[in-house]
C-alpha cells in the first residue's frame, strides 16, 4: 500500500519563491546574472591555470578542480530556479527531483573533501617544502581528487537511498527552491527520525572530520611560519593561505549552519536565503577569491589576456 500511495507523486513544487509575487522577476535577472558571472569566472580561472605552464603545480591543479566541479555544481542547481523563477507553477519531476539531489550532494560533497585537500596541499608546501614535489606528486594528486569524487557520490547514493525510500503519501509541495535533502524528507508520511540520524552522522562525516583535518593542519601551518625569521617570508608564507582560509570559513559556515542542527530548527526562509549563499553566491566567491587575493594568478591572467586578446601587428 505504501509503495501504491508513493507513486502518485510524480512531481514536486517548489515554493521557495512563490511568496515574494512580482519580486521573482527582479531575482530572475540578478541570479541570471551572477549565475552567468559564475561560469565566466570558473571559465577564465581554468583557462588561465592551462595555458600558463607557471601555474601547473599542485596548488593549481586542484584549484581547476574545484572550479570544474563548481561550476557543474550550479549547473545542477541554477538553471532550473531561474526556469521556476519565471513558470506559473514552480515544478520539478519526481525523478528530477532524485537526479538533483544526487548531484547537488555528491559534488558538495566532492567539493568539502576538495577543498580538505588544498589545506593539506598548502600544510605539505610551508612545512615540508624540500619534500614537496615527491609527496605532493602529480600521481598523488589524481589518486587525491579520484577519492575525493568517489567518497563525495557514494555519500551522495547513500542519501538519496535514505531520503527517497520514504513513501510520499501527503502533500508534494517542497518549501525551497530545489530538492534539498531535509525539505524533501520532510513530505515523507512515515516516521524519518532514523534517517534524520544517519544523514545527520554522514554530515559530521562530510563537514567535521575535514575541518578538523584542515584546522590541524593549520596549527602546524602557523607554528612553522611563526618560526620563519623575516617578515616579508612570514608575509609570504600566510599569503599563500589567506584565499583557502577565506573559501574554507564561508564553504563549513554555511554548510554547518543548515545540516548540523536539528530538522526541529529548519526554517524555511532563513534557510532559504543561507542556500542562495552556497549554491548560487560562494560558487562565484571562490574564483573571485583565488583571483583577487592571488598574485600568481594575477600575472598569470594578465600574461594570458596579453598574449590572446592582443596579438602584435605584422
Amino acid at each position: 500500500m505504501k509503495r501504491q500511495n508513493q507513486s502518485v507523486i510524480t512531481e514536486f513544487i517548489l515554493i521557495g519563491f512563490s511568496n515574494l509575487g512580482d519580486l521573482q522577476i527582479l531575482l530572475f535577472f540578478i541570479f541570471l546574472i551572477v549565475y552567468l558571472s559564475t561560469l565566466m569566472a570558473n571559465a577564465t580561472i581554468m583557462t588561465v591555470i592551462r595555458l600558463d605552464r607557471t601555474l601547473h603545480t599542485a596548488m593549481y591543479f586542484f584549484l581547476f578542480v574545484l572550479s570544474c566541479s563548481e561550476t557543474c555544481y550550479t549547473l545542477v542547481i541554477v538553471p532550473k530556479m531561474l526556469s521556476n523563477l519565471l513558470a506559473t507553477v514552480p515544478s520539478i519531476s519526481f525523478a528530477g527531483c532524485a537526479a538533483q539531489l544526487y548531484f547537488f550532494v555528491g559534488l558538495a560533497c566532492t567539493n568539502c573533501f576538495l577543498i580538505a585537500v588544498m589545506g593539506y596541499d598548502r600544510y605539505v608546501a610551508i612545512c615540508n617544502p624540500l619534500n614537496y614535489t615527491l609527496i605532493v606528486s602529480r600521481a598523488t594528486c589524481g589518486h587525491l581528487v579520484l577519492a575525493s569524487s568517489l567518497c563525495g557520490f557514494l555519500i551522495s547514493v547513500v542519501v538519496n537511498l535514505l531520503v527517497f525510500s520514504v513513501p510520499f503519501c501527503a502533500s508534494n509541495r517542497i518549501d525551497h527552491f530545489f530538492c534539498d535533502i531535509f525539505p524533501v524528507l520532510k513530505l515523507g508520511c512515515t516516521d524519518t527520525n532514523l534517517k534524520e540520524m544517519a544523514i545527520f552522522l554522514l554530515s559530521i562525516l562530510v563537514l567535521l572530520v575535514p575541518f578538523v583535518l584542515i584546522f590541524v593542519s593549520y596549527v602546524f601551518i602557523v607554528s612553522t611560519i611563526l618560526r620563519i625569521s623575516s617578515v616579508e617570508g612570514q608575509r609570504k608564507a600566510f599569503a599563500t593561505c589567506a584565499s583557502h582560509l577565506t573559501v574554507v570559513v564561508i564553504h563549513y559556515g554555511c554548510a554547518s549552519f543548515i545540516y548540523l542542527r536539528p530538522t526541529s530548527l529548519y526554517s524555511s526562509d532563513k534557510d532559504s536565503l543561507v542556500a542562495v549563499t552556497y549554491t548560487v553566491i560562494t560558487p562565484l566567491l571562490n574564483p573571485v577569491v583565488y583571483t583577487l587575493r592571488n598574485k600568481e594568478v594575477k600575472t598569470a591572467l594578465r600574461k594570458v589576456l596579453s598574449r590572446y586578446s592582443f596579438p602584435k601587428a605584422v
